[in-house]
């Protein structure tokens, strides 16, 4: 198994009520096997594909700029860009 680059994390604000990230992912880039702990929206400022590896198995989730999606807590996945471009993101963790 081939080990993949890491997405870059930069947390923007971390208060008692927030945590923003801006998350930047090379092509091939993976965040690593996470659980989310908050309920989190997603701001995509970038087109592209994410591969999720869930325990459910992999599934592909697109990407539209400025097209917001909200998960709640326990979502558990590794995410890739399946794109050939850079993908940019936005992920505000509600406390």
């Amino acid at each position: 198994m081939s080990q993949r680059p890491q997405a870059v994390p930069s947390v923007q604000v971390d208060n008692e009520r927030v945590i923003v990230t801006e998350w930047r992912f090379a092509p091939g880039a993976e965040t690593g096997r996470h659980r989310h702990g908050y309920d989190y929206l997603v701001l995509p400022m970038t087109d592209g594909t994410l591969l999720l590896e869930t325990p459910e198995g992999e599934k592909h989730a697109p990407l539209v700029a400025g097209q917001a999606y909200y998960r709640q807590a326990g979502i558990e996945h590794n995410v890739i860009n399946a794109s050939d471009h850079d993908i940019v993101f936005v992920e505000t963790e509600i406390k």
